[in-house]
């Protein structure tokens, strides 16, 4: 499979790029101006070239290449560079015969006419394909400008939707069911056909530049409107639909043609010219309304907690540093034990642990390791979420999002080696090579092992979503390369660093814990700790999911960015107030319990997986739904990660803050 990736190679230099672009609408895109005639020394282009992208549907999970469907193809095709990003994502750009000349209208113009013989089984196979692909609702991506050529039309309430995308055709079934576009037709009613979309009405709207201080246009829009129309004898563009019968008993003749038409709009800027599609885009009052109700009752709710809290934590210490002196002459606490240890130990059990709350945990290592990948997973999300609210990752900059965040991933393994070694370190461990190597290619490597597999399945089904074996070499010279040498910095810094001293002495003799009640038991505790987290989330959850299965846009990283800071201090609180509660019932086993209980918010979200699958997805065939399950995996994993470390970094500072207060004898 033909894919030029030769910026794949330099991915390190990506960032650098970002910062020294320039421009008025995202940094790094320029304005292109197009003009009837070109002078000498101009800027102006005549011809406007359409790019095809890869087709995807919302029935299956396979994106494949325009050629692959048997499409009108350019004489001189031509690929751009893409990005690391780009193909990761499966994108796959490539010239198309569509070129026009700027401001010159073409009536009926034709492409190519495919035939078809019966008697051929590579034109049987190829039919088949296409007319596969029709069933599965298979969608068209092109591309003029760098923008979506879209397929704007009417829906409820008189609003109007413009797709980035538009079918191949459409299938009347064999029982006379009209599916996905074949209702917009009354004359798509033959059964059992297909009606195959070969002709197109493409409009280009442009900016005049007349005025302004720049010569020439700019386009600002560009739609279209599929049609099907049976062009087999001569191009009229007029006529019945083109039919491509279930049953292939006769020749197919299938021609391509096209209408170009050009229209002047100066109210539209080039600088918000993305703004009728992403206006248009659905549920987004919805998106508003359910933002605004989730931050009001999360943020009620992180209140409560907080001011439960405080007022709790500050009657406790209070209760515990009051120191009489008359009481201490005549009845001394017991040795190594609190002042007023019998009424402290009658009305709250966190202070009596405090000879064991800082015990090292079992498996320590692998904590460790998980604490150091949750630690590089979290700056490379803010720093990700940052730049694109600033709008360098929008849609418009195309495979941009995945590319900063593999390189983000790649230069912080740094932080990820000081973490883990200087908590395993803290810990009492001593084998720093297991600890340092496990950062480096655990987590990794389970990532790296499952994307591999899904990549073999993709490899098997002819997706244009495999990726080509040049850029795995690539992915594993900048994971062993760059990331690998980084973390073991880091660990070289972090085991240089002495172990973080503790605010009180742990005990040579473990103290049994009490037997505890159903709440406080370990896995009630974990369970309810990741439904508030949970809640905050999955309201953008299902954006998320759509844009990435249904192949919507997503462009709200506003609120993306603020319901993150939401769930930063949703999981610390919710694992704060479940850790005082453990200690209060004697339980000092809170290491592993802090990253699991706000980690259990990732459990939560592998089951809203499988219910937006079965309930929202019309997703069908066995690899398809290997590769949903495949991804979601990963997704859930660095989730997991991510949220556990949160919870644990704040109840370690909780920890650390209560016990450092209170007098210890």
């Amino acid at each position: 499979m033909k894919t030029r990736i030769d910026t794949a190679f330099v991915l390190v230099f990506t960032l650098l790029a970002f910062s020294t672009c320039s421009g008025f609408y995202l940094p790094g895109l320029a304005p292109v101006s197009f003009c009837e005639d070109v002078k000498g020394g101009d800027d102006c282009q005549t011809l406007i070239q359409l790019f095809v992208n890869r087709l995807d549907s919302v029935e299956s999970v396979l994106p494949y290449e325009y050629d692959v469907f048997d499409f009108c193809k350019d004489d001189n095709e031509r690929r751009p560079s893409e990005n690391l990003g780009q193909v990761l994502f499966g994108e796959r750009i490539e010239t198309s015969p569509y070129k026009f000349s700027f401001k010159k209208d073409e009536k009926c113009k034709k492409l190519c006419t495919k035939t078809y013989v019966k008697d051929k089984t590579e034109d049987k196979n190829m039919l088949d394909f296409l007319k596969r692909g029709m069933q599965l609702n298979y969608q068209h991506h092109w591309i003029v400008d760098n923008m979506p050529v879209t397929w704007c039309y009417d829906v409820e309430d008189s609003q109007k939707y413009c797709n980035p995308g538009f079918p191949i055709g459409c299938l009347v079934t064999t029982e006379g069911r009209a599916k996905d576009a074949c209702v917009i037709n009354s004359d798509f009613n033959k059964k059992n056909t297909f009606y195959i979309f070969n002709h197109v009405d493409i409009k280009l709207t442009y900016h005049n530049g007349e005025g302004e201080g720049w010569r020439g246009a700019r386009l600002v829009a560009a739609t279209l409107e599929p049609k099907s129309i049976n062009n087999a004898d001569k191009p009229t563009c007029e006529g019945p639909p083109m039919e491509v019968p279930g049953e292939f008993s006769s020749d197919v003749k299938i021609t391509y043609t096209y209408s170009v038409s050009f229209e002047e709009n100066n109210d539209i800027k080039w600088a918000s010219r993305w703004d009728y599609i992403l206006v248009s885009m659905p549920h987004t009052n919805i998106q508003w309304f359910s933002i605004m109700n989730s931050l009001v009752i999360v943020l009620f709710l992180s209140g409560m907690v907080a001011m439960i809290m405080l007022r709790t934590l500050h009657k406790d210490i209070a209760r515990y540093n009051q120191v009489d002196q008359e009481d201490l002459i005549k009845a001394p606490p017991p040795q190594g034990k609190s002042i007023f240890y019998e009424d402290a130990q009658e009305e709250s059990g966190w202070k009596q642990v405090h000879g064991d709350v800082f015990r090292p945990p079992r498996k320590g290592m692998l904590l460790s390791v998980f604490l150091g990948q949750g630690t590089q997973i979290f700056i490379m999300t803010f720093i990700t979420l940052f730049l694109a609210c600033l709008g360098f990752l929008s849609p418009a900059n195309r495979g941009a999002l995945m590319t900063c965040s593999v390189v983000l991933w790649v230069l912080l393994g740094t932080p990820a080696g000081y973490v883990s070694a200087r908590l395993y370190k803290t810990f009492g461990g001593e084998k720093w090579k297991t600890n340092v190597l496990l950062t480096a290619l655990l987590c990794p490597g389970i990532v790296f092992a499952d994307f591999f597999l899904m990549n073999l399945i993709l490899w098997v089904e002819g997706s244009s979503a495999a990726i080509p074996f040049g850029t795995l070499v690539a992915i594993l010279a900048l994971w062993f390369g760059i990331s690998v040498p980084l973390t073991f910095i880091g660990a070289y810094f972090g085991f240089k660093r002495p172990a973080i001293e503790q605010p009180v002495r742990t005990n040579q003799i473990p103290r049994q814990i009490p037997e505890q009640s159903f709440f406080t038991k370990p896995v009630p505790g974990i369970v309810m700790g990741g439904i508030l987290p949970f809640g905050c989330i999955f309201i953008q959850l299902f954006f998320i999911l759509n844009s990435i299965w249904s192949h919507q846009m997503y462009y709200m990283f506003g609120f993306l960015f603020l319901v993150f800071i939401i769930l930063l201090i949703t999981c610390s609180e919710a694992t704060i107030l479940l850790c005082y509660f453990h200690l209060c019932a004697e339980d000092y086993h809170w290491w592993w319990r802090s990253f699991l209980t706000s980690g259990f918010t990732a459990v939560y979200l592998f089951v809203y997986a499988v219910h937006y699958f079965f309930s929202k997805l019309q997703i069908v065939g066995a690899a398809s739904t290997i590769l949903y399950f495949g991804y979601t995996s990963i997704m859930v994993l660095i989730f997991f990660l991510f949220t556990g470390t949160i919870g644990f970094f704040a109840c370690f500072w909780f920890v650390n803050k209560i016990y450092s207060v209170v007098k210890v004898d």
